[in-house]
């Protein structure tokens, strides 16, 4: 039986009705934290011991016992009495995404095009974070803008999530439509993801990793010294191989240029071993960082790819 399109979507233009359906799916990805202390800065979800948390709760006279470093020397000095800061332990963590909506993710041969799936793999990892009790932050980059959004809980994060997911995606597809392009896109969203990440994260990259180039490798190496990275790979079957219907020659055009392929077995043989090995690159650099890797086509629907990925914390 053929892959149907999920409720709503088209395959290439994203709407917000498509993402919402992902808000009864939650418990399709399971968040929960199973791993050891990524970061002694922050006392998050990420770890399974916690230290105190680091968010303000209130101030009050200073108590017999009180640890004197947390004394507010402003409150103090304004009413003539010692007082205290009391910090709230932190229940939640922050899920930061980056939506990598580059050119090069604008494609597709059968179901979705790579940058719709990956928009949908976003929506349900920004509601499972929710109703996880995380707070969820992203990082929306395209050939020529760029959003950040600030982690927030509840559904605020989410549906801010879904906002922006639209309004990226289609503006990214009207620049292909026009050719407008723009390089090392990649490479520049890791080195903003660094700087607005807090310690203590978890953070999820959804890309084909096709440009993951020297300087995007050590942007990540030095977010994941304190935070704990999921990359998720999306690709197209024609990407790796070319199918057997396929047959005479294949025009590929490159920038002004127009070149015919020859789709005889030898040529074949060579495009698949090209892809593999540069399969086999990125996966080493990635496996290198330390980065698991969940990976995701866009010829079938998100829901039927989800077995075997739960509890990726």
């Amino acid at each position: 039986m053929a892959a149907q399109l999920p409720p709503f979507a088209n395959g290439v233009t994203l709407t917000h009705k498509e993402l919402l359906e992902y808000r009864g799916r939650s418990a399709l990805l399971d968040l929960s934290s199973n791993s050891q202390i990524k970061s002694h800065m922050a006392g998050t979800l990420i770890a399974k011991t916690k230290g105190r948390g680091m968010e303000f709760d209130e101030c009050r006279h200073y108590q017999i016992g009180d640890d004197i470093r947390a004394i507010d020397w402003r409150v103090t000095a304004r009413t003539g009495k010692t007082h205290t800061k009391i910090y709230r332990e932190e229940r939640e963590r922050p899920v930061y995404v980056l939506v990598d909506l580059n050119h090069q993710q604008y494609f597709g041969s059968q179901l979705l095009l790579k940058s719709v799936q990956a928009c949908h793999i976003a929506a349900l990892i920004g509601w499972s974070a929710i109703a996880n009790g995380d707070r969820v932050g992203a990082l929306l980059c395209n050939d020529f803008d760029h959003r950040e959004l600030k982690p927030r809980n509840r559904h605020h994060g989410a549906l801010a999530l879904i906002e922006y997911l639209v309004k990226m995606h289609n503006q990214g597809l009207e620049y292909f439509k026009n050719n407008q392009r723009a390089d090392n896109v990649f490479e520049q969203s890791c080195m903003r993801l660094r700087r607005v990440v807090k310690p203590g994260s978890l953070v999820f990259i959804i890309s084909d990793f096709s440009d993951i180039s020297a300087k995007a490798s050590k942007q990540l190496q030095l977010l994941s010294r304190h935070n704990e990275i999921i990359g998720c790979q999306v690709h197209d079957p024609l990407e790796n191989s070319l199918p057997e219907s396929l047959t005479g020659s294949l025009a590929i055009t490159d920038g002004d240029s127009r070149h015919h392929f020859n789709l005889n077995q030898t040529n074949r043989a060579k495009y698949q071993q090209l892809a593999t090995d540069n399969q086999d690159k990125r996966m080493a650099v990635l496996k290198k960082l330390n980065i698991r890797t969940l990976h995701f086509s866009s010829h079938l629907p998100l829901l039927s790819q989800l077995k075997g990925f739960n509890n990726v914390a």
